[in-house]
């Protein structure tokens, strides 16, 4: 578990107590063997604490079954977490459009050896070398990040119901240097899936929650999830978000985030879902039911001359663990943290959804790592 705390796929801790109620997580094991159920248990216990408020855990495969939930659905009234929710899933939404670009290749729309350049005309400035549509899906473009509607929490806080477009956040990045040459290096960044999203509506001519929908949400059964948009309100069932704030004073205020125009995020993190939908997902995109055959093999294709690329052009990433090999990809948008791994041949599963009371942090958050710890023994 040291690896995968190293490369970023746990992020929000906190240490002080949460003053509230601590409902008995519910949960139901469904096998005799496979998942160990009671540390599953322990690891969602005693929410809401100061790391999160509530947490949804599906763990799934050959080996067995289990479901969780834990905390509660708002610090208000301490009503038992909803364990069906809706939640912001961040970057998760990249595998969406990983899986979407993929199709469009197989369709013969897009050409993953072409160059961005190509399809999207004056968004990348003349110092930047050819990009290619594949060097993007495997965060190898060199691409900076863009334009963003504050520095700090508070500012973006204070800016939260403002609407930056994917237009302006990639013109804002194709303005700047390149961090390095397209190819060379392998830098995670929301950018990449931006210019993405904006290829999508280039070749179809369509908005990109509507192709995401047609190539990847329905093949997959994904009826639970949609793309908000400038909507700032998650529809439909959910948990409350929350932010933990150190105020001037010295005392400390958990501020409701639940509601949040992201729709800067776009194609790298704009995207609602539950736990179910994020694990049909997985599955079906695993057994071949969403990209087709012939660009299969891209799914996992991590950049073989990038030395320490981790990165496929489906959106996921590779870990090792103890010997097996897990694709993962985790997201995190303020008040919500959540992620999905799996072993290829699908033997094991785990879909979370943490309400993190500091999601966007660098720091681990003690109940992703027990999640993380209990689901893969």
């Amino acid at each position: 578990m040291r690896d995968i705390r190293r490369r970023g796929i746990l992020t929000g801790t906190l240490a002080v107590p949460l003053a509230a109620a601590l409902p008995a997580p519910a949960a139901q094991a469904r096998t005799a063997s496979g998942p160990d159920t009671d540390a599953l248990r322990t690891a969602i216990a005693g929410l809401p604490n100061a790391d999160a408020t509530a947490a949804l855990v599906r763990v799934g495969g050959r080996d067995g079954v289990w479901r969780g939930s834990a905390g509660v659905h708002n610090l208000a009234s301490g009503r038992p977490a909803l364990a069906g929710a809706r939640f912001r899933a961040g970057s998760t939404t990249k595998v969406v459009t990983g899986s979407a670009v993929l199709c469009l290749v197989a369709e013969g729309r897009i050409d993953l050896r072409a160059p961005i350049q190509y399809y999207l005309p004056g968004y990348l400035g003349r110092r930047f070398r050819p990009v290619t549509v594949r060097q993007l899906l495997t965060h190898t473009s060199g691409i900076p990040g863009g334009d963003t509607l504050g520095d700090t929490f508070e500012e973006l806080y204070a800016h939260r119901f403002d609407t930056l477009t994917p237009q302006q956040v990639a013109l804002s990045a194709g303005a700047r240097e390149p961090k390095f040459r397209p190819g060379s290096q392998e830098d995670y960044a929301n950018t990449n899936y931006t210019f993405l999203g904006l290829l999508i509506e280039k070749v179809t001519g369509r908005p990109y929650a509507s192709e995401a929908r047609r190539l990847v949400l329905t093949p997959a059964g994904m009826r639970d999830t949609y793309f908000p948009g400038t909507d700032p309100r998650i529809r439909g069932p959910h948990n409350l978000g929350y932010e933990k704030v150190e105020r001037a004073d010295g005392t400390t205020e958990f501020l409701d985030v639940t509601e949040w125009n992201q729709a800067d995020r776009f194609a790298a993190g704009d995207m609602i879902s539950t736990t179910a939908d994020l694990e049909r997902l997985l599955t079906a995109l695993f057994r071949g039911r969403i990209v087709p055959r012939s660009q299969m093999r891209e799914v996992f294709a991590v950049p073989g001359d990038v030395p320490g690329a981790s990165y496929a052009a489906g959106g996921l990433q590779r870990f090792e663990i103890d010997g097996t090999v897990y694709w993962v990809k985790s997201g995190g948008r303020y008040g919500y943290n959540s992620a999905l791994a799996g072993t290829r041949d699908l033997r094991r599963t785990v879909v979370y959804s943490v309400n993190s009371t500091y999601a966007k942090s660098e720091d681990v958050n003690p109940v992703i790592t027990r999640i993380i710890t209990a689901a893969l023994k």
